[in-house]
């Protein structure tokens, strides 16, 4: 079941001259904008989306969006389509640093000259009800999503090359020279985020591996952030 979220970003990106639910091949695409540029729009994980991404770069230009989740109200029913038990705020909260969980699934697409991705930052309301679904195990506090509502978008930001990663960094206090343990350091970060975003950087070619410092894996960061400049994708003709 679509969620009231992705019809939402969907109406955001679906401008004059665009189309949503287009059918291409074997794909269903969210939005086609009038410069023929496939958009997909993907809350959940994005290692979902990997093979058809993969698939659809190699004939077409592609925009992947990814909302990060801010805030996020819980809102909590007696059952399905019930009354309000309760409403509070989620203690998880989120960054975004939170698209690096992300990308560590996604470094097998991105970066691609055919792709560009844009991050929202958002609030978002949730709505549930007790239940299991398909869980083979089953607990008292189990639940089910009824909806995700967006209440607002916060802030965007667009990744083409993988030097754009280091617009969420602390550029100038990261050494040219570090490990994972200085990147925690900079980020004032857990290691475990560090090795995250360490992975994500090597990965994409945003920094080189330059062997070893003692057990640690010592990486190089450009010596300045460089944004080239890109000619707008269009779609191919056939």
């Amino acid at each position: 079941m679509e969620h009231s979220l992705h019809k939402a970003l969907k109406s955001i990106y679906c401008l004059d001259g665009c189309e949503q639910e287009v059918v291409l091949g074997k794909y269903r695409i969210d939005v086609v904008n009038d410069q023929g540029i496939l958009i997909e729009i993907q809350h959940s994980s994005l290692s979902a989306i990997k093979p058809k991404c993969l698939d659809l770069l190699e004939d077409y230009p592609l925009r992947v969006v990814k909302p990060l989740v801010r805030n996020k109200t819980l809102v909590k029913l007696d059952e399905k389509n019930g009354k309000i038990l309760s409403t509070r705020q989620s203690p998880k909260k989120g960054s975004w640093l939170t698209a690096f969980e992300e990308l560590v699934y996604f470094t097998g697409v991105f970066p691609h000259p055919n792709l560009a991705m844009e991050f929202l930052l958002v609030d978002i309301r949730e709505t549930r009800y007790p239940g299991h679904g398909r869980r083979r195990r089953k607990r008292e506090s189990d639940f089910q999503v009824q909806d995700l509502e967006l209440l607002d978008v916060v802030g965007r930001a667009e990744v083409i090359q993988p030097t754009d990663l280091f617009q969420w960094l602390p550029f100038e206090q990261i050494p040219l020279r570090f490990d994972t343990d200085e990147l925690a350091q900079a980020l004032q970060a857990d290691r475990e985020v560090a090795q995250r975003i360490a992975f994500c950087l090597r990965e994409t070619g945003a920094v080189r591996h330059k062997g070893k410092r003692g057990r640690a894996n010592l990486y190089q960061r450009p010596t300045r952030r460089i944004r080239k400049k890109r000619k707008p994708m269009t779609r191919k003709q056939a």
